[in-house]
Parts: C-alpha cells; sequence; structure tokens
C-alpha cells in the first residue's frame, strides 16, 4: 500500500473511532428497561402510528424499548413524570451514545452539529428582521435547529419544540438530532441512506443539493436502479454491498473499500462552498472530541496547541486533517466505480469552476460591498437596500447553486442554472446598484476592484479604458 495512502486511512480512522461498523452489543444494564411493556401498551391504544413503527424497527428486535431512550434522571433539566417513570420528551445524541458511542463521537462537532452556531451571525438579520421570528421557529430552525429551552412551568417551549434540526441544543447540552435522518421512532438505516434523508433540508436556493443529483448522472442512476440499491443492508459497502448508484450518505458519510464509514458528514469537504467566498478547509479535532474548521488561508495549529472552538472556549488540537487529505477521502469513494484518473480530472474541472466563481465574481463582489461599508455608501443596518438583497442572492443563492452543480455533475447547475445566473445578474442588477448607490465615486470603485481582473476586461470602453457604466447589445443566437 503507498505510504500516502496508508497514511490517510490512519487519518480516517482516528477521525471514524473505527474503521469498521460493529453490531452495537447490548447488556441488560442498558436495554430492556422493565418499563417499557407499559409504555408500549398504552402506546398502542394512544399513539398507534409511534407504537407501530417501533415494532417494526431494529429496536424492537433488540428488545430496546421506550424508557430505554426516553428514561431521564430526576435532575435532568427536562425531566418530567410520566405514569410514575421518569421521562425526557427529547432524546439527544447523549442518549443515543449509550449504546451508538462511535456515531455520537463521530457525529460531536461536526457541520451537522455545529449547524445552529455557524448561522447565529445570519440568522437574526435575515429572519427577524425581513420575515418575524415565526418563521425562525418554523423554517430555519427546522433544519438547523433550535436550542430547546424550557418555560417556566417546565414544559418546553413551543417557541422552540418540536424541532428535529440537525445541530438542535439539547437540554442536556449536547447537540444535534439523531431523528433527524433516522426518522423516529423506526430509525431506518434505509431512510437514512435514502437521498430523501437529505432533501428534506438541502433543497432551494441555498442547498440546491436535491435539485442538483436529481438531475446528475448519479440521480438517473439511483432512480433507475434504487432496487439494487441494498438500502436495508446490515452492512453497506460501496462497490461490495452495492454498486448502481451513490447517495448523499455514500458520498458524505459511506464506506467504500478502505474508506471506513462515518457519521461526520462533512468530513470528506475540502471546499466550503455556501460563503460568499469558497475557501479550502482544515479540520481541527480537539482532545475532547469536538472538531472545527479552519481556512487554508491560515496556518494550519499544532498538535497540543490551543484553539479557539465555535462555542467560545478553547481546546488542546488532537491532529489536523488538510484540504488534500479530505479530497483524498472524497475520491476514494469516486474510485469504487471510476478510474484514477477520471475522478481526478473529475475534481480538477469542478476545482475550476469554485476558481472562476472565486475570482472572478465572489471577491470583487465582496471587496465592493466592503468598500460601500466602509465609505458609508451603505447603512450599518443589514437588508434595507436594495443592492444587500442583490449581493446575497448572487453568493447565497446562485453562487452556491453554480459551485454544486460542479461539485455533484450537473452541467444545469453549473452554468445555465448557476454560473449563467451569477454573471447576468453581477453585471445586469449589481454593478448598476453599485453605480447607483455610490454616485460619482462609482467609477474609482469599479476600477479599483474589477480594473486588474483580466475576466472583467470586455467591460472597458475601448475609448477610455474604464470599465463602462452600461452593458453592450447582447447578441442574439445560441451559444
Amino acid at each position: 500500500m503507498p505510504p500516502n495512502l496508508r497514511c490517510l486511512l490512519v487519518v480516517l480512522s482516528l477521525l471514524s473511532g473505527t474503521a469498521w461498523g460493529a453490531k452495537v452489543s447490548l447488556t441488560p444494564d442498558n436495554w430492556g428497561h422493565p418499563a417499557g411493556e407499559d409504555c408500549v401498551s398504552c402506546h398502542t391504544k394512544s399513539s398507534a402510528g409511534i407504537a407501530g413503527q417501533w415494532k417494526e424497527s431494529a429496536h424492537a428486535r433488540a428488545g430496546v424499548n421506550c424508557m430505554d431512550c426516553h428514561q431521564a434522571e430526576v435532575g435532568d433539566a427536562d425531566a418530567i413524570t410520566h405514569e410514575g417513570q421518569t421521562i425526557a420528551t427529547v432524546v439527544s445524541p447523549k442518549d443515543c451514545g449509550r449504546c451508538h458511542t462511535t456515531e455520537m463521537e463521530q457525529q460531536r462537532g461536526s457541520v451537522h452539529a455545529e449547524a445552529v452556531a455557524v448561522i447565529a451571525e445570519r440568522m437574526p438579520a435575515m429572519v427577524n428582521n425581513v420575515a418575524g421570528p415565526a418563521i425562525e421557529a418554523a423554517g430555519c430552525a427546522q433544519c438547523h435547529g433550535s436550542e430547546v429551552n424550557l418555560m417556566a412551568n417546565g414544559k418546553l417551549d413551543p417557541n422552540t419544540w418540536p424541532n428535529s434540526g440537525i445541530g438542535r441544543i439539547n437540554p442536556d447540552g449536547s447537540r444535534g438530532s439523531c431523528s433527524s435522518c433516522h426518522g423516529r421512532h423506526l430509525f431506518s438505516k434505509a431512510q437514512a441512506r435514502e437521498p430523501q434523508a437529505c432533501v428534506r433540508c438541502h433543497s432551494g436556493p441555498d442547498s440546491p443539493d436535491k435539485e442538483v443529483f436529481e438531475a446528475s448522472k448519479h440521480g438517473m442512476a439511483f432512480m433507475a436502479n434504487r432496487e439494487k440499491m441494498n438500502l436495508d443492508g446490515e452492512t453497506w459497502v460501496a462497490g461490495k454491498d452495492y454498486s448502481a448508484a451513490p447517495t448523499c450518505a455514500t458520498c458524505h458519510m459511506g464506506a467504500a473499500g478502505k474508506l471506513p464509514s462515518t457519521h461526520d458528514v462533512g468530513m470528506r469537504n475540502a471546499w466550503n462552498l455556501n460563503t460568499p467566498v469558497s475557501e479550502r478547509q482544515y479540520l481541527v479535532v480537539f482532545d475532547d472530541g469536538g472538531k472545527r474548521e479552519l481556512p487554508e488561508s491560515m496556518s494550519a495549529p499544532r498538535p497540543g496547541s490551543r484553539v479557539p472552538k465555535l462555542d467560545g472556549t478553547e481546546a488542546a488540537v488532537k491532529m489536523v486533517a488538510t484540504p488534500q487529505r479530505r479530497r483524498d477521502a472524497m475520491t476514494l469513494v469516486c474510485r469504487e466505480c471510476h478510474g484514477k484518473d477520471f475522478a481526478n480530472a473529475f475534481m480538477t474541472q469542478f476545482d475550476e469552476v469554485v476558481h472562476l466563481y472565486n475570482e472572478k465574481f465572489g471577491k470583487p463582489a465582496q471587496a465592493i460591498m466592503q468598500d460601500l461599508y466602509s465609505q458609508k455608501k451603505l447603512t450599518p443596518a443589514p437588508f434595507d437596500e436594495p443592492i444587500e438583497f442583490t449581493y446575497w442572492e448572487l453568493w447565497h443563492d446562485e453562487g452556491a447553486r453554480a459551485r454544486h452543480g460542479a461539485s455533484m455533475a450537473s452541467p444545469n447547475h453549473a452554468w445555465w442554472e448557476g454560473m449563467y445566473v451569477v454573471g447576468r445578474n453581477f453585471y445586469s442588477r449589481f454593478l448598476p446598484q453599485v453605480r447607483e448607490v455610490a454616485g460619482s465615486d462609482a467609477a474609482g470603485i469599479l476600477e479599483r476592484h474589477l480594473g486588474s481582473v483580466e475576466q472583467h476586461q470586455w467591460l472597458k470602453a475601448p475609448e477610455k479604458g474604464s470599465p463602462i457604466l452600461g452593458v453592450g447589445n447582447p447578441r442574439g443566437g445560441n451559444e
């Protein structure tokens, strides 16, 4: 085995906790709670759907009942007394981790687990100002997760519950919601392996993965060969247990060859694709099991050094996975169905689209907006001026669609639904709004941020050598 591949697999094993997922082994002290029989008997009458799902589950076959998941201690923040038993309504990753220890450790600190922290800066302005708190509870928080709060009477606050958002902050302090992918109370492996498990959140303008996957050859292959996917398999290794098509879980979580499976869904992502400018990312793993991403433009922290975590506390660095190692992990999945040269060439095509977006649109637009704010051409309040919506959509919607389209092999989303819309709106909406906002300073701003960008030279008026203020007559016909 080549040394670089051996090193990669060591890294992945450390990140994954184990190279191969072992079947959970249960002992009488952590399952089969004697009160569970009463729960099932009652709920079969009062909520037959829940009981029916559980009866068909792997939990039921293993003897894991309602109380094994919902049991609580009297001192727990969300503990209540129910039919003589102390229970908690919210089942958290910490609860699941009583049996699924490896999965809990992998999920901890992942991009899913930190989904609330990641958007904390954006949500108040976009949601509360533009819409209102009601949409935060019913919209954003249902995907990203809420911080589940208790009211004075001890009941769960309806503004924060029910919620199965992937980064939910639970009353016990843990982050995440296993039922977001493994819908309660069946907790099916097959459901979590289906693309549909992901598209509940990964669809629409900012995360168009549903549309991109369905339009890709991978999505076409899945729809044509779904019955060959072995979704219920006890093991699910690409190239061994199935080979008809990949799903979201295949590429981002699944085992492939010597590559272990993982519940850290972002571990194999070399790029951040949902930011104004994409950067390749280090994955920093802390001694306490937490993780965070740092851009490649920063120096990688050394093992043993202390680095701030997303929650503001510091922890010692255990190891750092470079962007290239993360890319190598993703490429190993590709190589179960594609040759090495094919996989590497695809990654090159993807990288080139990201570079195009960054250099031609992302960086100049970001710099122009910063210039407008620093010159007080825009007010500090977000989303009170049209150009702020235009800029938001440029990177958050259209730019994300182009980058995701390239990453998942949908040419339509990379171009017509993506980069074409970015370019159209950059030239026909964003730049005219810059000129309107900046007034007499517009020419200087545009020259400062676009003048040296080779891909914008076609904008210059030949007789003046400076950016023109309008768009020339477009030629008709097909390209």
